[in-house]
């Protein structure tokens, strides 16, 4: 396989990630399309990491997928937190939650 196909494959979620992030107004799937651009993170250093041999890639995506994994539980908690004060998870009300 060619490089330029993991390149693809990386561009392409990363733009649907970056659509879903300006075009949803439902708290979890921003999350997903925030997920889904950190998955094409990882596909790039994975793949620039194999056609170089070189670990570095690998190293970086294990911290990636840590970040995500705080980012999913911070973001949950304050998807939870909009539901509860105001009964949906419109993102357009967050401002709901200033003190």
């Amino acid at each position: 396989m060619f490089l330029n196909q993991f390149l693809l494959l990386s561009a392409a979620l990363f733009a649907i990630g970056v659509y879903g992030v300006l075009a949803r107004r439902n708290g979890v799937l921003v999350l997903m399309s925030i997920e889904l651009i950190l998955n094409a993170v990882n596909i790039n250093l994975v793949a620039f990491a194999a056609f170089g041999n070189s670990l570095a890639g690998e190293v970086f995506t294990l911290f990636v997928i840590a970040i995500a994994a705080a980012e999913v539980g911070v973001g949950l908690a304050m998807v939870l937190l909009l539901y509860r004060n105001a009964r949906n998870i419109d993102l357009s009300r967050i401002d709901l939650m200033r003190g």
